[in-house]
């Protein structure tokens, strides 16, 4: 969803470091193995 609404990579590795602080890094870290793989697409 993110993609189509025009987040680059960049912008939502941004995003998922913001949040790591109020989710905890092991969500986060979950969190950015998803991204990559819809990047990666």
């Amino acid at each position: 969803m993110q993609k189509k609404n025009g987040v680059s990579a960049e912008e939502m590795a941004e995003i998922i470091t913001h949040l790591a602080f109020y989710v905890g890094w092991p969500n986060a870290w979950a969190a950015f193995s998803l991204a990559k793989e819809i990047y990666a697409e």
